[in-house]
């Protein structure tokens, strides 16, 4: 069975957990997720990890388009837009701005427990793959991987508070830049990791 296929199944983006996640993180920026609509986007957003072999790799990284299309026939061009947007890297490859679906999803890793999401991650192989992902720019051994999620937290709490009104993400570059230069932001500060789901 495929990375993504675990992830979705049983991983940290279990397809009857993280949605609850998203929705908490959705309630804390915007207010309570009235609409429907909203409600499906939280629950299809990341099921294009299906059949993935990687998470952060360039299949991975096209994740967004699955739920994308479906929402689009469900609801209309602008729903499938708001989930495709739902990855700063996807919406930057694209040169686009992220909906804010991707700033709840941002927050929603913040809100998850560290010892489900650890548990989560460990059982399906996606921790090696995300801490692989800092390795560059994290020497070996100085972390475990409870310091490494508390980064990710504080990281991904920090970024989704700052960009909840949709300004310009002067934090993220692209993966291509990240391969080339080692930091996540416009400022060159090192990010605690670069998990995008």
């Amino acid at each position: 069975m495929r990375i993504g296929t675990k992830s979705v199944l049983f991983g940290v983006h279990q397809f009857a957990v993280h949605p609850w996640f998203v929705a908490w993180a959705w309630w804390k920026l915007y207010g309570f997720p009235w609409d429907p609509r909203l409600w499906v986007a939280f629950f299809l957003h990341d099921i294009g990890y299906l059949g993935k072999p990687n998470m952060d790799g360039p299949e991975g990284e096209t994740h967004p388009e699955c739920a994308a299309r479906l929402m689009s026939r469900l609801f209309g061009q602008t729903w499938g837009d708001f989930t495709l947007l739902h990855s700063r890297f996807y919406a930057k490859k694209l040169g686009r701005t992220f909906s804010r679906l991707c700033v709840a999803d941002k927050l929603a890793i913040a809100l998850t427990p560290a010892w489900l999401y650890l548990r989560q991650a460990s059982a399906t192989g996606e921790l090696a793959e995300y801490m692989r992902g800092t390795a560059a720019r994290t020497p070996a051994g100085q972390r475990t991987p409870a310091q490494w999620f508390g980064d990710v937290q504080r990281y991904c709490e920090a970024w989704a508070w700052e960009h909840r009104d949709g300004r310009d993400d002067l934090w993220t570059g692209t993966k291509r830049d990240l391969a080339h230069s080692g930091t996540d932001n416009a400022a060159g500060q090192t990010p605690a990791a670069r998990k995008d789901g």
